[in-house]
């Protein structure tokens, strides 16, 4: 495991901020963690009720200009808790929001619905739903803080029989209905849908390949490394898990996530390459950090971005 980085201090923070380009963004899967007591929070919360003044004070850390909202996942976000939100954030604070699974779910699992569980869901990939359920509020609520929106397919399997020809056909017709308000980005949990014809999809619409760093996925380096990877005016990443590791067993060896507790060199030198890419191709860089990556995600950002900088060091010594 290695011993913990060290926490930094708010100057080491700041400097390491100003030396980062503005396209940038740091953010981490959530905000609501009692663990960031005295890395992130200086003020005492109730457990519940205080998500928005929460979101306030993870804005004004110095690396941090984005943040993934996940809960949006389980439902979409009621106008009140947008407007909560976008007043709860500076001006330009651009957000990272995982779409509702009600629209890429391919068959209901007991988790999440045990009625209808092993039914096809009628809702898959419904671009009336997503619009109406999801976007129109956004935009309407929540429009000067809309980052990528994340489609986020956890594993099919092969019973379901979506072969990643299938796949592929299926995201070109959904996002040809889609209209152009916003950027998306689509996250798989299948290794085999990494196709040409999959990258050539989200081409066509502008739409980014989410990188993420999840328990059957390769590596986001090897990711970077397929052809046609960058195909949207943005690049958006998950670091969510180490290859191999399981969430649960993740959550139960890194709470309460103050601390590294097993360092990914490996995970950490990936991201580096790829908000360099981001910076070679003059884009803007949405990298968010799960603390069951390593065991806390603002450590984990801040060694990124001490990576970040000494590489810029380096290079400018060099020259």
């Amino acid at each position: 495991m290695g011993e913990p980085d060290a926490v930094p201090s708010i100057e080491e923070l700041v400097r390491l901020r100003e030396s980062l380009p503005p396209e940038v963004h740091f953010g981490t899967s959530s905000w609501n963690y009692a663990g960031w007591q005295g890395l992130i929070y200086h003020q005492q919360y109730p457990k519940t009720g205080a998500s928005g003044k929460m979101l306030a004070e993870y804005a004004k850390w110095p690396l941090f200009s984005t943040v993934g909202i996940d809960s949006s996942f389980y439902n979409p976000l009621s106008p009140k808790t947008l407007s909560e939100y976008a007043a709860a954030l500076p001006p330009g604070f651009r957000c990272v929001s995982k779409v509702w699974d009600r629209i890429t779910v391919h068959t209901h699992s007991k988790m999440r619905d045990k009625a209808h569980a092993g039914q096809p869901n009628p809702d898959f990939l419904n671009p009336e739903l997503f619009v109406e359920a999801v976007l129109n509020p956004c935009l309407d609520h929540f429009g000067d803080h809309l980052g990528p929106f994340v489609f986020e397919f956890q594993a099919i399997t092969r019973q379901q029989k979506v072969t990643p020809e299938g796949f592929a056909d299926l995201l070109d017709r959904f996002f040809s209905a889609l209209p152009r308000e916003a950027p998306y980005a689509v996250e798989v949990r299948n290794e085999e849908y990494l196709t040409p014809a999959y990258f050539a999809v989200l081409r066509e619409h502008s739409v980014g390949h989410c990188f993420n760093s999840w328990t059957r996925m390769p590596s986001i380096g090897e990711q970077l490394d397929l052809p046609g990877a960058i195909g949207a005016p943005f690049i958006v990443a998950r670091a969510l898990l180490r290859p191999g590791r399981y969430y649960a067993a993740a959550v139960d060896a890194f709470q309460p996530y103050d601390k590294i507790r097993d360092r990914n060199p490996e995970l950490r030198s990936d991201l580096v390459r790829l908000i360099e890419t981001a910076i070679k191709a003059r884009i803007p860089a949405y990298v968010l950090v799960n603390n069951r990556a390593e065991g806390s995600a603002p450590l984990t950002i801040a060694a990124v971005a001490r990576m970040l900088t000494e590489g810029t060091e380096r290079e400018t010594a060099r020259s």
